[in-house]
């Protein structure tokens, strides 16, 4: 199960360079040449499983050759040791540590943003930003985008990223959102229209659950700061966590409604999990479990008008 999502001749050569290099320069196989040649030719979109599937099949490609495909279009540098130093960062950090209990400061909004009075989407856990890069680019004129990580390294990797693109649309904040959000989305010249959490830390053990980033707390300000029509994009690969955030957001059903509910178009399975990720472009850890066959469990819910 994989989102649709339509791949430009960009895209196309750096899976050719990807796979030509895999293959050291021999004649590809039968199964990439005929997704080269589809993309080359036709520019239409196909199936991203397709790609993992053979990248499973011949042994060839990886998951992280896969998210290089995914935000080709970006041509984000690597080169940047010498800026920031080795962006090496612990996959799992303690929220309730000391260190993370101190909010930053409330930025100047005017200084952030080119226009601080357009609608602003807000994605909690935003990781090496690369998903919000690629909407932020696509919706210059339209959206603001905040990300907010409380991993410093991959903040200020994305931060050079945004310089690199020139995006006066977009910012990363080293933040816990636990602590933060509401101080900071309250203070947002503009409407808050949408909030993404994305495969947020598990915390598998019991003890820790306290550590997952959706609390009540967190809830209440999402809501409570979303405008009427406003969203909430829930993802996760974990099924005990997608439920957990599931249940909490449920539970809000006389202020939110889910996506099906209002658009009966929209496809769910049977459990009412979307099918498809709505944005067309799928996060790093969504391309990473895909590609190990796990499923995607999606909400998406929209503020009562």
């Amino acid at each position: 199960m994989g989102c649709c999502f339509q791949y430009n001749r960009a895209a196309g050569e750096a899976l050719h360079s990807i796979v030509s290099s895999r293959f050291n320069r021999q004649p590809l196989p039968p199964s990439i040449s005929m997704l080269l040649a589809y993309n080359n030719h036709c520019h239409r979109p196909f199936c991203s499983t397709r790609i993992a599937a053979s990248a499973k099949q011949q042994k060839q490609l990886t998951s992280p050759d896969l998210v290089a495909l995914e935000y080709a279009d970006l041509n984000l540098t690597h080169q940047v040791s010498q800026e920031l130093g080795h962006v090496r960062i612990r996959q799992h950090v303690n929220p309730l540590a000391a260190s993370f209990s101190i909010p930053p400061p409330v930025p100047d909004w005017n200084q952030v943003f080119r226009d601080s009075t357009l609608p602003l989407m807000v994605d909690i856990g935003s990781g090496s930003g690369r998903f919000l890069l690629w909407l932020a680019k696509r919706n210059a004129d339209s959206r603001n985008y905040l990300g907010l990580e409380i991993r410093q390294k991959l903040v200020n990797r994305a931060e050079f990223w945004v310089k690199e693109l020139a995006l006066r649309n977009i910012h990363f904040m080293f933040a816990n959102a636990t602590v933060s959000f509401q101080q900071l989305v309250s203070s947002y010249p503009g409407p808050l229209m949408l909030v993404s959490i994305l495969c947020p830390d598990p915390h598998f053990k019991t003890r820790h659950h306290k550590r997952r980033v959706v609390q009540r707390p967190l809830v209440d300000s999402i809501v409570n700061n979303l405008v009427p029509g406003g969203q909430v994009f829930l993802q996760s690969d974990v099924p005990e966590v997608a439920m957990d955030m599931r249940n909490q957001f449920d539970s809000e059903s006389d202020v939110l409604q889910h996506i099906d509910a209002i658009d009966p178009r929209v496809q769910c399975d049977m459990e009412g999990w979307l099918l498809s990720n709505p944005f067309g472009i799928r996060t790093e850890r969504e391309i990473h479990a895909e590609f190990e066959g796990a499923k995607i469990y999606r909400r998406m819910y929209w503020k009562r008008i």
